[in-house]
């Protein structure tokens, strides 16, 4: 079977996601940290539907909704960063999301101009 990068990249990501929660909730932080579960958690399952699309153009939509949700999932690991509420080295959850973000969006404009 064929290696999917973004699949597995993806899924990594939600287990690291599902962990670094679990931490946050033992540090008493119960409702940013829900946030960023919904949100890390969210790109695998996109990028998982998107492995079985209808059409291009339903690829495309998965993808991109993934994408959304990785920008977002950078959104409250950058918020836990600065904000400094729960003392904790993000710049690994950062590195990943960045790669992820960055693989998805070349991605979808792929997909975009091959679409034709």
């Amino acid at each position: 079977m064929k290696e999917n990068v973004i699949l597995d990249k993806s899924f990594d990501f939600s287990l690291s996601i599902i962990k670094l929660y679990k931490f946050l909730l033992e540090k008493k932080e119960f409702v940013l940290s829900k946030q960023l579960l919904r949100s890390g958690t969210s790109i695998g399952a996109n990028v998982n539907e998107a492995t079985a699309a209808q059409s291009k153009a339903d690829f495309i939509a998965k993808m991109s909704i993934a994408s959304k949700e990785a920008r977002e999932a950078k959104y409250w690991l950058l918020l836990f960063q600065k904000s400094q509420m729960v003392e904790f080295d993000y710049s690994k959850h950062l590195k990943e999301i960045d790669e992820i973000i960055n693989i998805i969006t070349a991605i979808v404009k792929t997909a975009q101009q091959n679409k034709c």
